[in-house]
């Protein structure tokens, strides 16, 4: 096995065989099989699987569950590098894409989800991690808001092509599958093979990491996590259940939604750059909650499906200002503990996905509009959350509060 390298020796690199740029190829590869699984998901397990409410919340919950046990990566991590663990973790999100249509039921979908979200989730761990310690802090904001609009161009090809080739061709959802995971998978592997490993400047504590100085971050993520489920599961089934939209129709909307991204990630994250995460979170949860609102309006006032489809792109817009608290944590945090803290922030943040779609989905079944005005509620408590972030955050100076005590004991 080649000798690590260290990033500051990563320039001399050919430019498509550095750090960053193997970040943007991640940030290419991993929409390929989610989004087209995402794409079908909804009409997948409606046509075929002839799922209800219910049934849907459950998918979720299982898919959630191994967001919940991702502080596993800590213990994969002093074994297997996290490079390599990530495109391991793409691979597997890749197969198991690809091979969803074999298993139309039930629970042959429970199962093929699991695997799926076991590399889906490693991966989206292990890159998080990797992103705060291979990017300078003076330039995380705008790349990582580059590497949204990366995402972004990559899942609108996925659902251009979708939307050109679906009726036209008279497509299967097992074609669409195996072709958007196997690409995944091909590609992960190229990666893996065709790529140096890099050895960031600070090695990476290899144990849980708990730290009472980063309680905002956590109590934020568990919030983001909760809130998101609600977007995830409930928004995109409303198009399908409510609206009664056919594949084309949902991935129209969904293009619509990711040209706009494209254009706004990196003024988003120059925004991050230049208001600061205090100012960017509070906007965008003040947004959210706004929106999420309006959602229930659609169900209780009987408002219209171009409503409907305005909010869900000004969902994805605000949620693209998530970055913001990526980049509040890289500035508060010890350089070691960035990977162990990535894993628990993740499994923080599945605490409530792996029950909340399950017992949302029956609420559901009873009241739609109660599910968004719950969400409501949560975007509100997050903007309570992001009150507390100073304008200048850093090591000692976590949230407004600390510079009124006693620096804790670790």
């Amino acid at each position: 096995m080649l000798k690590p390298m260290p990033l500051s020796q990563a320039q001399s690199l050919p430019f498509w065989r550095r750090p960053v740029t193997l970040l943007f190829v991640m940030a290419l590869t991993m929409p390929i099989a989610f989004n087209a699984w995402s794409a079908l998901l909804n009409n997948f397990v409606i046509e075929v699987a002839d799922f209800d409410g219910a049934d849907i919340g459950l998918l979720h919950t299982v898919r959630e569950i191994p967001g919940f046990l991702a502080v596993g990566v800590i213990a994969v991590i002093i074994f297997v590098r996290e490079q390599v663990l990530a495109m391991i973790s793409l691979m597997l999100l890749g197969v198991a894409t690809a091979v969803t249509a074999w298993f139309p039921s039930l629970g042959g979908l429970l199962f093929v989800t699991l695997f799926s979200s076991i590399g889906f989730h490693y991966y989206e761990t292990v890159n998080q991690s990797l992103q705060l310690q291979w990017l300078p802090k003076d330039r995380a904001p705008q790349v990582l808001g580059w590497l949204v609009a990366m995402g972004s161009a990559s899942t609108l090809v996925v659902y251009g092509l979708i939307v050109l080739t679906w009726d036209r061709f008279d497509l299967s959802y097992n074609t669409v599958f195996m072709a958007a995971g196997g690409l995944t998978a091909v590609l992960a592997l190229f990666c893996l093979i065709a790529y140096p490993q890099f050895d960031a400047p600070t090695p990476q504590t290899k144990k849980i990491v708990l730290r009472r100085r980063y309680w905002l971050y956590y109590a934020l993520q568990f919030m983001a996590g909760a809130r998101r489920q609600i977007f995830v599961v409930f928004a995109g089934f409303m198009m399908v259940e409510r609206f009664g939209f056919e594949v084309h129709h949902l991935t129209s909307l969904y293009l619509i939604n990711l040209i706009i991204n494209m254009a706004a990630a990196p003024l988003l994250g120059k925004a991050v750059a230049v208001f600061g995460e205090r100012r960017t979170l509070i906007f965008e949860y003040l947004g959210l909650a706004i929106v999420f609102a309006a959602y229930g309006g659609i169900y209780w006032f009987g408002w219209g499906v171009l409503l409907a489809a305005i909010l869900y792109v000004i969902d994805h817009v605000l949620f693209a200002l998530a970055l913001a608290l990526k980049t509040y944590f890289q500035k508060i945090a010890d350089p070691a503990d960035i990977a162990p803290t990535a894993a628990v922030a993740f499994t923080i943040n599945h605490i409530a996905a792996v029950f909340l779609p399950a017992l949302l989905g029956l609420l559901w079944v009873v009241s739609p509009g109660a599910v968004f005005g719950l969400a409501a509620g949560m975007a509100l408590i997050s903007l309570a959350l992001s009150l507390l972030i100073p304008r200048h955050p850093e090591p000692g100076n976590e949230t407004i509060f600390s510079k009124y005590a006693p620096a804790p004991a670790e």
